[in-house]
């Protein structure tokens, strides 16, 4: 079966992530563009590129594509708690983004498990 990724309530979130991620990576100091930035940056962009393109594949495909996308999100999550260490971000900002990623891993692995039925 296959997927408008568009329509995909997991798919939207993680736009969503991606979108908080540029903007608060631009706050970060210069010696951290080719490190920490590039890092975060492509772990975010890598959710929602990965649901998209295991969304035209039959499910077991999808799963693997839907996997791959969620541990984008725990490497980005490891990063933000890093970039809240050395006090690039507020802790307030981390909670807000960290939430919204646990949001995302809970429903994901949810949709996981359905494709198994």
């Amino acid at each position: 079966m296959k997927h408008n990724f568009k329509n995909l309530k997991i798919w939207i979130l993680s736009m969503e992530i991606t979108s908080d991620i540029h903007k608060i990576c631009l706050g970060f100091p210069k010696n951290e563009v080719y490190g920490l930035v590039s890092q975060m940056n492509r772990a975010a962009v890598s959710m929602p590129s990965n649901i998209a393109e295991g969304s035209n594949r039959g499910n077991i495909h999808f799963k693997h594509y839907l996997n791959i996308s969620l541990g984008s999100s725990f490497e980005l999550q490891t990063q933000l708690l890093i970039a809240n260490q050395n006090k690039y971000i507020t802790d307030e900002k981390t909670i807000e983004i960290e939430n919204k990623i646990i949001e995302f891993q809970k429903m994901t692995t949810g949709f996981i498990s359905k494709l198994d039925v």
